[in-house]
């Protein structure tokens, strides 16, 4: 009797056993077959919390929105002169509008522009720079088109070579920057940009080669290397990541069906 009670207990617990995998091979496909779409929005939520930040401060819920500067500080460099503002007079603002007291020390001038917010004149920056829109924001954007238009048909990554070469404009970009900024952020090649003003002969206007506002030189090539950035990261992780996800479907398909006649369960109705 004991030996009975004792067999029906086994099989009972396997049987439970089997419930609980099913069950977690089942959330696995559904996640496999959605993925795209759970990307999309946590990743959209992740792109448009930054601009949560400055509505919060205009709200007066001033603890709210410096949690999000705090959260994406870690993320990002959150220069004001290469920041969105929004409530303001401008989009972004230059060096000399800003009316900080700069000093000259490169390190001193990238941290007072770090720490700066914004204020009820000029508005509030959003939580991270406008090259993080366009690189983050680029790769959002061309998820959902890939999710509308090209989701049905598999199509090839780049290659590794091809994604570099995507990459090297925002490496050089980046590292120039960094380099100019080490002699202070007005007095450093990228900031006037006098080489390219005399590589095109003067053609644009003083303000075209000079410092980071919107529609400079600068802002220009932060958002082409942004968005070359996007399409670079984008060609080659969503096409593979949708390969790898096909493969783990048919896998777990055919792992629920054999589950399906083990437990009884339906879970493989409507597949």
């Amino acid at each position: 009797m004991n030996d009975e009670m004792q067999s029906m207990g086994e099989q009972a617990y396997q049987q439970h056993n089997y419930a609980l995998r099913l069950q977690l091979v089942r959330a696995t496909f559904w996640f496999t077959k959605h993925w795209l779409f759970i990307f999309i929005v946590v990743f959209g939520l992740y792109n448009l919390l930054p601009f949560a930040a400055p509505v919060l401060m205009k709200a007066g819920w001033s603890s709210w929105g410096n949690l999000i500067y705090d959260l994406y500080s870690t993320q990002c460099h959150q220069m004001a002169q290469r920041s969105f503002f929004l409530f303001g007079e401008r989009p972004m603002y230059g060096l000399g509008e800003l009316h900080l007291n700069l000093t000259g020390s490169a390190l001193g001038d990238m941290l007072s522009l770090r720490s700066f917010r914004g204020n009820d004149i000029l508005g509030w920056k959003v939580a991270w720079s406008d090259r993080m829109v366009y690189m983050y924001g680029g790769i959002w954007l061309i998820s959902i088109v890939y999710a509308l238009a090209l989701r049905h048909r598999l199509k090839k990554p780049f290659s590794i070579w091809l994604f570099i070469v995507f990459l090297i404009p925002l490496g050089l970009d980046g590292l120039t920057h960094l380099l100019s900024d080490l002699s202070g952020l007005t007095a450093g090649f990228r900031y006037d940009n006098a080489w390219l003003a005399r590589l095109t002969d003067y053609q644009f206007a003083p303000d075209f080669y000079e410092g980071d506002a919107f529609g400079s030189f600068n802002s220009i090539a932060r958002f082409v290397t942004g968005i070359l950035f996007a399409i670079g990261v984008s060609g080659l992780l969503l096409p593979m990541l949708h390969h790898e996800m096909k493969r783990w479907e048919y896998a777990l398909a055919l792992k629920l069906l054999r589950h399906q006649s083990r437990v009884g369960s339906t879970a493989v109705a409507g597949l």
